[in-house]
């Protein structure tokens, strides 16, 4: 067992992405048990400088939650995605697979083009298939680099929204009490 750990660590080590089980199986011998295999070397990992984590149902070496701080080098090209692009994200993820008028729907005003061209540069959604309706349009939903990006293992790991009410993510008060005062704050501006 301990050459196969040491395979597995190997492999972990020098990927550059996260690794699938089915990968990882076709470096060891048929009659390792991979759950274990994989689980000691997590628990081998666990108070060490890196963790080995499951991320987008894969496996990857990542830096200790509590040192990342420390050692974020950023090189990339920082660029805020606009308003409406983290609605869209925000739908396409919670909703997927969601098609560009179910997305118009759901925000109650029309999709730019350019809306869906920077999510898919950006490399966190994907075409995934098509409705099987009229036109034949076709369904988005988020990428593997969404996930790695998020550090989620499966989109189940989104949030819920008692999760985001607690972050303050979202009105906390009952619908009926927002409606009723943007209501009012309209009739106040009216007034005036």
């Amino acid at each position: 067992m301990q050459l196969e750990l040491r395979i597995l660590e190997a492999l972990l080590f020098a990927a550059t992405d996260p690794v699938t089980e089915e990968n990882i199986k076709k470096h060891l011998p048929n009659n390792v048990n991979l759950p274990i295999l994989l689980e000691k070397l997590r628990e081998q990992y666990k108070n060490r400088g890196v963790n080995l984590v499951r991320v987008a149902e894969c496996w990857a070496f990542r830096t200790a939650p509590d040192l990342s701080e420390k050692l974020q080098i950023e090189i990339s090209i920082k660029r805020k995605l606009s308003r409406a692009s983290t609605e869209v994200l925000s739908i396409i993820a919670y909703h997927q697979p969601v098609t560009r008028t179910e997305i118009e729907e759901i925000r109650g005003v029309a999709l730019s083009k350019g809306t869906i061209d920077i999510l898919l540069e950006v490399g966190w959604i994907r075409p995934v298939g098509r409705r099987q309706t009229p036109g034949r349009p076709v369904t988005w939903g988020t990428s593997i680099e969404f996930l790695n990006h998020f550090n989620l293992d499966t989109v189940k790991d989104l949030p819920g929204i008692d999760e985001l009410k607690a972050t303050g993510l979202l009105d906390k008060r009952p619908v009926k009490t927002i409606f009723a005062d943007i209501e009012d704050s309209e009739q106040i501006a009216f007034d005036d």
